[in-house]
């Protein structure tokens, strides 16, 4: 996340003192979104955020999470934003939920479906 608010930062002309974000970082955070896959059951409804204490504060990270891609892509209306970036946020959102459903079946706790359903 460093990287990323250090691309976002600084204007593209100014050359960083550190890396920036690989373009592969976002496929590093889909393979370990796949292997969580594995241990889950399929999404066939919507379920609300909550769970145990871990799965509760990964589904609020990726609520800041979702929250920062927002401000970026309205960022990206005004400045030039690194497309790593944006695929970076948007992937990290969703490693934070499997995150959270694994997390919560690992305790033993049922997923709530969402009552809109």
């Amino acid at each position: 996340l460093h990287l990323v608010a250090s691309m976002l930062a600084c204007p593209a002309p100014v050359e960083l003192a550190v890396a920036p974000l690989p373009a592969s970082a976002a496929a590093e955070l889909e393979a370990w979104i796949d292997a969580m896959d594995e241990e889950l059951p399929p999404l066939d409804h919507f379920i609300l955020p909550g769970g145990g204490r871990l799965g509760a504060e990964l589904h609020r990270a990726r609520t800041v999470c979702r929250r920062a891609e927002r401000h970026v892509v309205a960022l990206s209306r005004h400045a030039d934003v690194p497309a790593p970036v944006r695929v970076y946020l948007n992937r990290l959102s969703d490693f934070l939920f499997t995150a959270a459903r694994l997390a919560n079946r690992r305790e033993g706790l049922e997923e709530e479906a969402w009552p809109g359903e």
